[in-house]
């Protein structure tokens, strides 16, 4: 339960830094858009972002045209590293096994960017 008012709440400080933050929608706009989602392994707990200058779609669950995925191995795990979303945090979490990333790394680059400005 946790985990699912976290994604629903990143959902809702999205929105309002794309409202509120202009750096944040100058690098949005840069990107021309990012499709992401946050998803536990067993895919019980999921969430979608499709994000765009104009505005950003949240929803629950995981389409299969997302240009990246963060897939964890379970909400213990994403919980952990969400906490605090560092570049160092990912890149151990993915060497001890706890997330997975579905998608091209270059894009995990470019969300990073954009989350600096949340």
């Amino acid at each position: 339960m946790k985990l699912r008012l976290t994604l629903w709440l990143l959902g809702l400080m999205l929105k309002r830094a794309l409202r509120r933050r202009p750096r944040f929608k100058e690098q949005l706009e840069r990107m021309r858009g990012l499709n992401w989602g946050i998803a536990t392994e067993d895919l019980g707990t999921a969430r979608y972002y499709r994000m765009t200058p104009q505005g950003i779609d949240t929803g629950k669950g995981l389409p299969i045209d997302l240009d990246l995925e963060l897939r964890f191995r379970d909400q213990d795990a994403a919980l952990k590293i969400l906490k605090k979303p560092t570049r160092q945090a990912f890149l151990h979490g993915m060497m001890e096994g706890d997330v997975r990333l579905v998608g091209d790394s270059s894009d995990m680059t470019k969300l990073q960017k954009l989350l600096k400005h949340l």
